[in-house]
């Protein structure tokens, strides 16, 4: 399989103002949707809402998640700038889908962004979405591309009374939906180890070029994972040591545990890399290997046939004082003798292991 070149996202305009707002992703949705949802431990309430103002409302008693999927509307961004008192180089970041995963704190309120991963198995691509995070001490805003259930299992857990995440604040929220994709990097990782299992097989069994085309893809793949990955350790260390207001000193403990899986799948990362890059020299090998049987087997047949082509040439001359030219049977007796040599050669070359 030949390696699919990604989706050439549209860039930033050379020169634009720092804060400049326009959207460099792909338009995956006919229109933004917003899912609101407000809870405490007594409370949980979810309903997606028309993209206005009037959704936009929250209250200190409870945490509000605003789920917003789709960015292409701009204003709308602009719009949730002006209710929660958003940078603008906080906007610019969520609309440049581009961004390596980080942390930064902007007074009381913290932002992070993320990419959520997955691997499709049927067609061997690697797919991923940026996801950004703005949180503050009773709220929570999530910007996503698409439309794709991301946090379904987060949602799950909010469902639970008596789960952890409803008697908690926006911090800790934040850090499950992180959690949440990480665990999505662990999945990736299988897939990954599966299709090199399967490309090891075909590397022993019969390589052929294509062979070496999955390979290179794969790395591809995996490169392009270790660029998401290697930076989202930096942004979670960063987070485990926060001194905003936002993230609770209980909620630390949660984050180092958080950094410790990171941390396994920047081992992990480098591992796979490592293992296709053995995958590489196997498949060099092996094909080295296959010639190097190809010529023993031409060598052993150059071999056999050489004394015999010397005693072909030598009585095929055209000269009367040949002492065997005149023998009553001498075709007969050429004929056995090179069959003796060539059944002599062949039993030496087997004796010997070279066949």
């Amino acid at each position: 399989m030949k390696s699919k070149k990604p989706y050439k996202r549209k860039l930033k305009r050379a020169g634009a103002p720092p804060g400049t707002l326009e959207y460099t992703g792909e338009r995956r949705l006919e229109n933004p949707e917003l899912l609101r949802i407000r809870y405490n431990p007594d409370l949980l309430e979810s309903a997606k809402h028309p993209t206005d103002s009037k959704a936009l409302t929250i209250s200190p008693d409870v945490v509000t998640w605003f789920d917003l999927m789709g960015l292409h509307d701009v204003p709308l961004i602009e719009q949730f700038g002006k209710q929660f008192n958003i940078h603008s180089l906080v906007l610019e970041d969520i609309l440049h889908t581009q961004q390596r995963p980080k942390f930064e704190e902007y007074g009381n309120d913290a932002f992070v962004v993320v990419q959520s991963l997955n691997y499709d198995s049927t067609t061997h691509e690697l797919n991923s979405e940026q996801i950004s995070i703005f949180f503050g001490e009773n709220f929570i805003i999530t910007f996503q591309e698409n439309e794709d259930d991301t946090f379904k299992a987060v949602r799950e857990r909010l469902e639970v009374s008596s789960g952890r995440i409803r008697s908690r604040k926006s911090d800790y929220l934040a850090y499950a939906l992180i959690d949440n994709v990480v665990d999505n990097y662990f999945e990736v990782l299988d897939r990954f180890e599966e299709r090199m299992e399967q490309l090891e097989i075909e590397i022993t069994n019969s390589p052929t070029k294509t062979t070496k085309e999955n390979i290179y893809h794969l790395k591809f793949q995996m490169l392009a994972m270790r660029k998401s990955v290697m930076p989202l350790r930096d942004a979670v260390n960063k987070f485990s040591r926060s001194e905003c207001s936002a993230v609770d000193e209980s909620t630390e403990i949660y984050i180092r545990d958080l950094y410790d899986h990171v941390l396994r799948i920047a081992d992990l990362t480098e591992t796979y890399r490592d293992m296709l890059n053995g995958l590489i020299e196997l498949y060099h090998s092996e094909l080295s290997l296959r010639m190097n049987n190809v010529m023993q087997v031409l060598t052993v047949i150059t071999t056999i046939f050489v004394p015999l082509t010397f005693l072909a040439g030598m009585y095929g001359m055209n000269f009367d004082n040949i002492p065997e030219l005149h023998y009553r049977n001498g075709y007969f007796y050429l004929w056995g003798f090179m069959v003796a040599i060539a059944i002599a050669l062949l039993f030496y070359f087997k004796k010997k292991k070279w066949m």
